[in-house]
């Protein structure tokens, strides 16, 4: 009996959950780790759809595991319809993240927020991908259709 609850507990938070995308879980074998790299993404957040409260529970999460400061100014996020997002006064401190919100809202040190009115992560399937501020690939994760990382 204990073996069926859990079972069934774990379904139910599958179920209540938001859905979201992680660096861990997409990782691909043989490719390093960037030292800046999008950790993760929350792509369908709860809540009523197109209320600010929503829009800014979906994000995707920029996270820097060296010692050193990075500077993203200049840097930015795209997803596959290329919406973007480009970091300004952005200082990333070693072994930290910035959530990078979808809605409005007041940047701080470790959330930044795009001030948009509808949402940019698609729930079915999306990438979401980190330049630097030449253009060059750092990172992306993705989501659905395409899951993984690409090179």
């Amino acid at each position: 009996m204990t073996a069926v609850a859990a079972v069934a507990a774990d379904a139910v938070g599958a179920v209540a959950l938001p859905a979201s995308a992680s660096a861990a879980d997409h990782h691909c074998p043989g490719r390093a780790r960037a030292a800046v790299y999008v950790s993760s993404v929350r792509y369908d957040s709860p809540g009523r759809d197109r209320s600010n409260w929503s829009l800014s529970q979906e994000w995707a999460d920029v996270t820097n595991s060296t010692r050193r400061a990075v500077n993203l100014d200049g840097w930015f996020l795209r997803d596959e319809d290329g919406h973007t997002f480009t970091f300004r006064h952005v200082r990333l401190a070693g072994r930290s993240a910035v959530r990078v919100h979808t809605g409005v809202g007041h940047d701080t040190r470790t959330d930044l927020f795009q001030d948009r009115r509808e949402y940019v992560w698609n729930n079915d399937h999306d990438t979401a991908t980190l330049r630097n501020d030449r253009g060059r690939f750092v990172d992306d994760v993705s989501w659905g259709r395409r899951r993984g990382h690409r090179r």
